[in-house]
């Protein structure tokens, strides 16, 4: 795992607003976890991709994605503390934007 000083900020941008920041060593790492707070389908075959724009913190770059999050059932050999049922995502870079202003 990358030290904490290698962490980017992305800000997840819907309609102009910046509603939440995820965290992570790339753009994509921080892309799956927004795409975990996306309403999951019953399996990754029903899920319907959904865009989602997340702006690096201290540029005008917006990586724009296509992902999907579902519920599956957790492994056999989970902590103690994990639900049964656990929502996963995956994302699909779609490209990057620039902005003009922030």
């Amino acid at each position: 795992m990358a030290p904490d000083s290698d962490k980017r900020n992305f800000a997840l941008r819907e309609d102009g607003d910046e509603s939440s920041v995820f965290s992570g060593g790339t753009p994509r790492q921080a892309a799956l976890k927004a795409a975990r707070r996306l309403e999951p389908a019953d399996g990754e075959d029903q899920a319907d991709p959904e865009e989602i724009r997340l702006r690096e913190k201290g540029t005008h770059k917006v990586h724009i994605y296509e992902a999907w999050a579902w519920v599956e059932e957790a492994p056999d050999d989970k902590p103690d503390w994990m639900p049964g049922d656990i929502t996963k995502g995956n994302v699909s870079k779609q490209g990057v934007e620039h902005l003009d202003e922030i």
